[in-house]
């Protein structure tokens, strides 16, 4: 079994906040992420698959093809936008770098077993201390 990751970046606001709760509420369990004004984040997103190699390329993906289904169904939503209000598969739930990085797996695993590969974990990155890890348990 052979694991490749690709790694892809993209820049999006959200906020943390739950809309039956007070805004002091949300402070006091959010802090500044609760903002009313958003704050962002310039993500880093690693895609992990595995697989077995194609004798025939030398691949378990091309990785051209790997960036085609990150980009449309991830990136090409998320960057550049606001998680709670613009990104479809988020719309109603906490935009927590947790729930994200279980929705973008949820997104993408379909896409790859087209191509025999498995999708093995998603890893989100928020800041350079903080990131998710994503395995689809």
């Amino acid at each position: 079994m052979i694991y490749i990751t690709r790694r892809e970046r993209f820049c999006a606001a959200h906020k943390l906040y739950r809309e039956d709760w007070s805004q002091e509420q949300n402070e006091a369990v959010f802090g500044y992420c609760s903002n009313p004004n958003w704050h962002g984040h310039n993500y880093e997103l690693f895609v992990t698959v595995k697989g077995q190699i194609n004798p025939e390329t030398g691949f378990v993906i091309d990785l051209k093809v790997m960036k085609n289904i990150i980009r449309t169904y991830v990136i090409s939503k998320m960057d550049h936008k606001n998680v709670n209000l613009d990104v479809d598969f988020m719309r109603g739930k906490m935009a927590s770098t947790e729930v994200m990085a279980k929705e973008i797996f949820h997104q993408l695993k379909p896409h790859f077993e087209r191509y025999n590969v498995t999708l093995h974990c998603v890893r989100l990155q928020e800041t350079e201390n903080n990131s998710v890890e994503y395995f689809g348990e």
